[in-house]
């Protein structure tokens, strides 16, 4: 998976930027296979969650690594081998899997894999997009900063509203900027192969900005199509 040691994009031939991307989506898709496993066997550890669900300090501590972790890999990426990297990448991936397993004590099995499944269809669409597309997509991404930080402003008043129409616009509105930001990052990064970058493991900083887009926008479809368990 060592893409030329990651320090060889200093090229700008199609073929290159081409291998470059795949070698991305790769980086993802082993990303998401961790955080998928990770949850199923967590979720089927009744010991296991509950440890994560009895001690809040734990839990909101796995909450804190994650982020930090992603912290650390984009800020560190390019001074780190590519072993570092991705270990800080797959430890990102396990402990989302780990997070990630209190969602099977809420919604249904099949519900969530379906939903899987639908963000998976969606994201392949909309990252075809930002491949082919003639049409700069650069106002997207301008405009996501601000209404990320809307949504997530928004989710934090209505933790104290608890109001089910904001709910709705706020899942609405969180599908519709990852959706913009899936196509959006994925011809940005079109583009940094196509120039050929130097900075080392670039596949892999691409590869967790195209995850993070496919979370959070799965985790906002599923607040549309996950079916709760019945109490």
């Amino acid at each position: 998976m060592n893409y030329a040691g990651q320090r060889s994009l200093a090229t700008s031939s199609p073929d290159a930027a081409s291998d470059a991307l795949w070698v991305t989506y790769r980086w993802m898709t082993l990303g998401l296979a961790t955080t998928g496993l990770v949850a199923l066997v967590v979720a089927h550890s009744p010991s296991t969650l509950e440890l994560l669900l009895g001690n809040r300090i734990l839990f909101y501590g796995l909450l804190l690594g994650q982020l930090g972790l992603v912290i650390a890999l984009s800020s560190m990426a390019s001074r780190v081998s590519t072993p570092v990297a991705a270990l800080l990448f797959f430890a990102y991936a396990g402990l989302t899997g780990v997070t990630f397993s209190t969602l099977f004590l809420v919604y249904t099995e099949s519900s969530i894999a379906a939903t899987f499944f639908v963000t998976a269809g969606a994201f392949a669409g909309l990252s075809a997009v930002g491949l082919f597309t003639k049409r700069d997509l650069g106002a997207i991404g301008r405009f996501a900063i601000f209404a990320l930080i809307g949504v997530i402003l928004a989710m934090v008043v209505n933790i104290f509203l608890h109001s089910s129409g904001l709910d709705l616009v706020i899942t609405i509105a969180g599908v519709l900027l990852f959706a913009g930001l899936t196509a959006y990052d994925t011809q940005r990064l079109k583009e940094i192969f196509r120039r050929g970058e130097t900075a080392a493991n670039l596949p892999l900083v691409g590869a967790l900005t195209l995850y993070l887009d496919f979370i959070n926008m799965f985790l906002f479809l599923l607040r549309i199509f996950g079916n709760r368990r019945r109490s």
